[in-house]
């Protein structure tokens, strides 16, 4: 089943999981503040996408921190940041069955996605 990590009061999710329902793709959502995404699957995550596209720089979030927090050096202070900041994922984050992962929300991406996937 696909996974949508997301923030439930997130317009992005909440027309991203519109789209899903529309096309008949089953799906789950979590909330990632009230369940945090694992750091293994969060690593395995960044490793596919790099940290670039799976954090949001253009967050609010991303702008209050410090210049020191804004520049992680490798996996553990990335891993670090999130988990402080949770609200640093792009969201949402889509997680396929084969373990492929979509940031951001875009109806063309998602189509093109769900297309290679049958």
């Amino acid at each position: 089943m696909v996974t949508v990590y997301g923030l439930a009061r997130c317009d992005t999710c909440r027309k991203a999981r519109a789209w899903l329902e529309a096309q008949g793709i089953a799906h789950r959502f979590v909330d990632y503040r009230d369940q945090p995404i694992p750091a293994r699957d969060v690593l395995a995550y960044a490793r596919q996408l790099g940290w670039e596209k799976l954090v949001n720089r253009a967050s609010t979030t991303w702008r209050g921190l410090t210049d020191a927090e804004k520049s992680p050096q490798g996996d553990e202070q990335w891993l670090l940041l999130v988990a402080a900041h949770p609200a640093l994922v792009r969201r949402p984050l889509l997680v396929l069955p084969d373990g492929r992962v979509v940031a951001g929300f875009k109806p063309a991406v998602y189509a093109d996605t769900f297309a290679a996937a049958s």
